[in-house]
């Protein structure tokens, strides 16, 4: 699923090409909004919230989308060809002078009065990547349920919003700790800090990087590695999925870098 970098990258990307611009023609292949047209509209801004994307355009309205697994916005000139998938997964089609922005597969596509997005994104904690980031409020929601995991207080975008399976797992083996261990036996500001620190840095990066070195096989410490060995101590990374259908995602780590401790439980994976 993509993160709170990716969705932040696509805004900027679509913000750019469209910002500013009249809508010349618009498509929308979702029952809701089928027939919306909302040509000759100007689109204001484009702008993330943790994994959400709003498109505020004049006449005080906003598309709200999200990726969730497997969404996208493509942008394409005009006679360019689509790239982005087979049409029957394209949900939306928005036209400038200048842009064709496709939206594919997306799961969540909606239009909403711009003075009611808090109703679509209201619940969402402090997003790591806003300028006005609230530290000590993510810090708080995420020490009010001291007996919960580590990993699932992470993911839990009502806590703090942006992070995904990529930054919560990579997180955990940075700070050596194992992904069942309970908040109230974790230094929680340590793992928001550097969320946010890793999270910032790979804007710049424009891929997810948490080692350092920017290369085929050699982004992650842990994520996506199960079976190899540990970079560090040459240990067997472990791999197992962590919280409650349907919010179960799969984790990562280093038995030894990440060992288990009496907090984390009889089990211990």
């Amino acid at each position: 699923m993509p993160e709170g970098d990716t969705v932040w990258r696509a805004c900027k990307r679509l913000d750019q090409a469209l910002g500013g611009q009249e809508l010349l023609r618009t498509d929308f292949r979702v029952p809701a909004l089928a027939t919306t047209d909302l040509s000759g509209r100007t689109v204001l801004e484009v702008v993330p919230r943790g994994k959400h994307l709003l498109m505020r355009i004049s006449g005080g309205l906003t598309l709200h989308s999200h990726f969730r697994m497997d969404g996208s916005w493509h942008l394409y000139r005009p006679g360019e060809r689509w790239r982005g998938g087979p049409d029957h997964q394209v949900r939306a089609v928005l036209e400038t002078a200048s842009w064709i922005a496709v939206g594919y597969r997306l799961p969540v596509l909606e239009l909403v009065e711009t003075d009611a997005e808090e109703s679509v994104v209201g619940h969402l904690g402090p997003d790591l990547l806003s300028p006005s980031f609230d530290r000590a409020q993510a810090i708080a929601n995420i020490e009010a349920q001291p007996e919960r995991t580590i990993s699932e207080a992470l993911l839990d975008q009502r806590n703090l919003a942006g992070i995904g399976n990529f930054y919560r797992v990579e997180v955990c083996f940075l700070l050596g700790l194992h992904p069942w261990r309970p908040v109230s036996s974790v230094d929680v500001p340590a793992a928001v800090d550097l969320s946010r620190r890793l999270m910032k840095a790979n804007l710049r990066n424009g891929t997810q990087v948490s080692t350092g070195i920017d290369k085929p096989g050699q982004r992650t410490w842990v994520f996506e590695r199960a079976g190899k060995p540990c970079r560090r101590c040459r240990s067997t990374i472990q791999f197992d999925t962590i919280g409650s259908p349907p919010r179960e995602r799969v984790t990562h780590w280093c038995p030894t870098c990440q060992p288990a401790t009496e907090d984390v439980g009889a089990d211990t994976r």
